[in-house]
């Protein structure tokens, strides 16, 4: 069974899945350059941590994709759209503003100039924040019905790529040359996603009614803005809630994040507090996590191919019920490095392969023409409960001893392993979670 799940992963790589996997890289590529990475710079270049605090304000365009998703769908790019259509066109500007922009922040000094260095890290996460609607819309109108688990694991591992090559590549080449270089580099490799948007095949051109700026006299009138802005908002979203119940989406995201936030928030300073050193949370948490990482998401594809998307977040859900008993294991015996090991590659091959299945779950929802919006939404809803969760997270392991906080995070999964339960047998109210 497994030799013939991995034939079939072989004989399903093509040329549209090569594609997901290089725009996945482009895409979590500039991720870190306004988030850790900065973060760095800004402290060794004498910032106070109040003013460093504050810099999480320029990811916010990452927040706000629900307002980006209708311009990408509807808007056409003059000139562009015609040569590359309506996906790719918008791909290639994104791309080309983020190789300004990334050039633009590492030739900025931030101890001088703090307020240019904000601008250009802004102008990194809104343009990163368009490319990776762009690259979800054409993931899921590019590929076929049976190759939908192998382009998430796609999409997941050249995202995890691009994030290594902006963190930890980053850090080494601002360690040996300077920040500037790092920087510049970085702008250097979005040539990738360049090559990949120029030589990658486009998806059917959709039927959505769309947008060009000059297309019509009048169109800055009180009453041709009101129709735009219906059109860009009100059509996309009445499409997107025929597909479902919201009110149980919406609960089902909330939950499936609940395991993942909480383990990926709190385990460095629980493990620190147990007594791991630094370097040992760096060998395994970091070495040996990604790995397992990485392995989960290659399986999350090959699972999702061979036992379809229900079965496939049950079988995540249960991990994640498994990873959270694991960590209270870990807390019950306190500094033990081999039981680390086991903890932390659960967690990790867990968070692999249920990124697949999560990203296989919310395409299932969108529906084309209007599959950038509905994803963007999808995805800012899904940013928001991390948000929430993560401070509730917080709190909670402030006045919980860690083998309770962990208990929590156990008993908090089993109401999103109810809701597919249910979908199992009734395929009601989540008709969408039938196996493909």
């Amino acid at each position: 069974m497994i030799d013939s799940s991995v034939k079939s992963l072989f004989a399903a790589w093509d040329r549209r899945l090569l594609s997901i996997f290089l725009f996945g890289f482009s895409s979590g590529l500039p991720f870190l350059l306004t988030l850790s990475t900065l973060t760095i710079w800004l402290k060794e270049s004498g910032l106070t941590n109040a003013t460093i605090g504050l810099f999480v304000a320029v990811t916010i365009p990452y927040t706000l994709k629900f307002l980006w998703g209708p311009m990408v769908d509807l808007i056409k790019i003059p000139v562009l759209s015609n040569f590359l259509g309506q996906r790719r066109s918008w791909a290639l500007l994104a791309q080309g503003l983020l190789v300004i922009m990334l050039l633009g922040l590492g030739r900025s000094n931030p101890a001088e100039h703090i307020f240019e260095t904000a601008l250009w890290a802004l102008g990194v996460s809104f343009w990163s924040a368009i490319q990776d609607i762009v690259v979800e819309a054409y993931r899921i109108e590019i590929i076929d019905e049976n190759q939908k688990g192998f382009a998430a694991s796609s999409t997941y591992l050249g995202w995890r790529l691009g994030t290594m090559m902006s963190g930890a590549g980053a850090l080494y080449l601002a360690a040996i040359f300077s920040w500037s270089a790092a920087y510049e580099l970085m702008a250097l490799l979005m040539g990738i996603g360049i090559l990949t948007t120029l030589l990658s095949p486009s998806p059917k051109a959709s039927s959505v009614k769309q947008y060009h700026p000059h297309a019509s006299q009048g169109l800055w009138t009180v009453p041709r803005i009101w129709e735009w802005i219906r059109s860009l908002y009100g059509t996309p979203l009445k499409a997107l809630l025929k597909t479902a119940d919201f009110r149980i989406v919406l609960l089902f995201i909330l939950f499936y994040k609940i395991g993942d936030t909480s383990l990926s928030v709190m385990n460095t300073p629980f493990l620190l507090e147990i007594g791991f050193t630094k370097l040992e949370i760096a060998h395994v948490v970091k070495l040996f996590g990604i790995s397992a990482t990485i392995f989960g998401a290659f399986a999350g594809g090959i699972f999702l191919n061979r036992f379809g998307l229900l079965a496939g977040l049950m079988f995540c859900t249960v991990l994640q019920i498994v990873s959270s008993l694991m960590f209270v294991i870990q807390a019950l015996i306190g500094y033990d490095l081999s039981v680390l090991f086991l903890t932390i590659g659960v967690e990790n091959f867990t968070s692999g392969l249920g990124a697949a299945a999560f990203i296989a779950y919310l395409s299932s929802l969108c529906r084309a023409p209007y599959t950038a919006t509905h994803y963007a939404l999808l995805t800012s809803f899904g940013s928001f409960a991390r948000i929430l969760l993560s401070a509730g997270a917080g709190f909670l392991a402030d006045i919980l001893p860690w083998p309770t906080f962990f208990a929590c995070t156990t008993v908090a999964c089993l109401p999103c392993l109810f809701l597919l339960i249910q979908a199992s047998r009734h395929f009601s109210p989540l008709s969408f979670l039938k196996q493909s």
